[in-house]
């Protein structure tokens, strides 16, 4: 049976060179990175030159890069680290309703700590909105915390503008940029941002890797305790195959990120095309303009998402109905209803997310295939 995978936003395959340049870190470098014999020093030479591999990527200085396990990590490093760290000049921190819940969660622990969370609303396609986080700011907000491109629907904030706004005011920005970072150009040297949060397997890269980028002069609360290591933000025995491997996909994707999204942006809306074109009822959930490229979530009215999923999933095709962290939920996806979508419609969505490998023929296989399907599925179900 064909197999086809329209799930990149949960993950992605591991690059084969990024495979090939990980190994030597298991079995043949495998020094600690923090001892000085030759074993640990060859292995921090390699740490290093991943440092600068990715600041050279963001266009910052390797001593504001920071490695830890991933996207979640970092968010909490950075939410939880600003706000212990000027809780005496405020409290109030700002986010969006469309955060993922590695900001989502992590913002309502602190409000179980005292502290007290804005969360601001979207507009119909999921942008948060300059205006909207200006009017959110309070004489005690120390943070603001907004995405860069969201995981579910793919929309694309201003986070520049976001940012200058909360430059003049004096607050500190983070930016949740694990979707958009290695998909959309991001130079920090010009973006006035103070933490930005990314991830390695998203982008072809291995899985159990992150970054923070913390601007200089930038100061956290530390979380985990220990030694020294990471410039003593972040102590712990740095996953040295994973920086390795998510530098080199890192590598792999500068210069050749336009033309990537050139290619399967045109897929994404040859594929969109051809769904709406068959089947009738089917709405786009999303900025039609500021997305990414790899991103369509669609809604088919009258059918429950979950039962598309599994009948895609007899099929070979593997797709999603929100972010890959909620899976098994039976809730409507935060994102939606936040969008103001109706709740049935918020049940009947699909994310399909295209990555680099996919083809015409994957598309023209789940067009064949799909029409067939959401006619029986409407016949059955409840919600028709």
């Amino acid at each position: 049976m064909r197999t086809v995978y329209f799930d990149h936003s949960a993950t992605t395959p591991v690059d084969p060179q990024v495979i090939e340049a990980m190994l030597p870190f298991f079995n043949e470098k495998y020094g600690n990175p923090s001892s000085i014999h030759s074993f640990g020093r060859e292995v921090k030479v390699a740490l290093e030159e991943a440092r600068e591999t990715v600041a050279d990527f963001c266009n910052v200085r390797a001593a504001d890069i920071y490695f830890c396990s991933g996207g979640t990590e970092s968010d909490n490093l950075a939410i939880k680290g600003i706000a212990y760290e000027l809780r005496k000049k405020g409290n109030h921190i700002i986010t969006s309703k469309v955060e993922h819940h590695a900001v989502l969660h992590t913002c309502e622990f602190l409000e179980k700590e005292g502290f007290e969370i804005t969360y601001v609303a979207p507009d119909k396609y999921g942008m948060i909105h300059p205006e909207a986080v200006e009017k959110a700011i309070r004489d005690d907000t120390i943070l603001i915390t907004i995405m860069h491109a969201n995981n579910e629907v793919g929309t694309i904030n201003p986070i520049e503008k976001i940012a200058e706004i909360s430059r003049n005011k004096g607050v500190l920005v983070h930016v949740d940029a694990v979707q958009s970072f290695g998909k959309i150009p991001i130079d920090l040297s010009k973006l006035p941002v103070d933490l930005m949060s990314m991830s390695g397997h998203k982008i072809y890269g291995p899985k159990g890797v992150g970054v923070l980028y913390i601007r200089k002069g930038v100061k956290l609360a530390k979380l985990t305790h220990g030694g020294g290591h990471e410039r003593n933000r972040r102590a712990g025995t740095e996953n040295i195959p994973g920086i390795i491997g998510m530098a080199k996909a890192v590598a792999i994707r500068k210069g050749r990120i336009e033309e990537e999204n050139e290619r399967v942006k045109s897929l994404r809306d040859s594929f969109f095309e051809k769904i709406t074109d068959t089947i009738p009822r089917v709405y786009l959930n999303g900025h039609p303009e500021e997305r990414l490229a790899g991103h369509l979530n669609l809604s088919f009215q009258g059918i429950e998402g979950e039962s598309l999923l599994l009948s895609l999933d007899l099929k070979g095709i593997a797709a999603s109905s929100g972010s890959a962290c909620t899976s098994g939920s039976i809730d409507p996806s935060h994102v939606l209803s936040a969008m103001g979508v109706k709740p049935e419609l918020a049940q009947s969505s699909i994310r399909f997310t295209l990555g680099k490998d996919n083809t015409e023929e994957d598309v023209d296989y789940t067009v064949s295939i799909l029409p067939e399907i959401v006619q029986r599925l409407r016949k059955m179900s409840a919600l028709e």
